[in-house]
């Protein structure tokens, strides 16, 4: 009888594994694609979909090609989003709000979206 319970216990916590790199590899392709610019910034914040909506905000803008930490701190800050706010924790006008300043402005370098 013992026996049956330890097995169930073995194969949840391998599907559990399975899960969970699953999903760690879902969110390496996703940053990949980011990083290539395969899928854009403004597309995962109109339409956030896993495993990118599990994801913070931060560290999906750093993999944007000459995105680092500061960068997109300092971008966060402007419109009052925390560091460790989640993709799909954001309300409607934050999305709004960053996807306006992630659009490339006229007679300006994308580089420097600040205002």
């Amino acid at each position: 009888m013992g026996g049956s319970d330890e097995d169930d216990v073995a194969v949840q916590r391998l599907a559990a594994l399975r899960l969970a790199n699953d999903v760690r590899r879902a969110r390496a392709a996703l940053k990949r694609d980011i990083a290539t610019g395969t899928v854009s910034m403004a597309e995962l914040l109109d339409h956030p979909r896993p495993p990118a909506d599990r994801c913070s905000v931060i560290e999906l803008l750093m993999c944007q090609r000459g995105w680092g930490r500061r960068r997109a701190a300092r971008l966060l800050a402007a419109d009052t989003i925390g560091e460790a706010k989640l993709l799909g924790d954001l309300t409607e006008r934050q999305r709004q709000l960053l996807t306006a300043r992630l659009a490339p402005r006229q007679g300006r370098a994308d580089r420097r979206p600040m205002p």
